[in-house]
């Protein structure tokens, strides 16, 4: 069984940066994709940038340029990087990892973004 765990959501002002991490604990499958999603309240989740396991990554577009995905084999952590925070960021961001058999989630973390 996997388990994830994200931490560094928080209160930022906009035009600000915080760091999300995903702490993964249990047998990871070698060959996955994390990822990090965000959902706000009466909306679907939506696809915020992932990250196979070769180092390949994408991104929405509404995040390019200003969010970046990382990975940390050793620590089996995943972060995001989120910089130039605007209004229309604020959600629970929550991460993913999905191999050919399994798709794994966090409980989330709250990102809010005001002045």
């Amino acid at each position: 069984q996997v388990r994830l765990v994200e931490s560094g959501g928080g209160l930022v002002q906009p035009g600000g940066s915080l760091r999300l991490s995903c702490a993964a604990s249990g047998n990871i499958f070698s060959v996955s994709v994390a990822g990090w999603y965000r959902q706000t309240p009466g909306n679907q989740r939506e696809l915020v940038a992932t990250l196979t396991s070769f180092g390949s990554t994408h991104y929405a577009d509404s995040v390019k340029g200003r969010f970046t995905i990382s990975g940390d084999n050793v620590k089996k952590t995943v972060y995001l990087q989120m910089n130039s925070l605007k209004p229309e960021d604020p959600a629970v961001y929550y991460c993913n990892d999905r191999n050919y058999r399994d798709n794994y989630w966090g409980q989330g973390t709250q990102v809010t973004v005001s002045s």
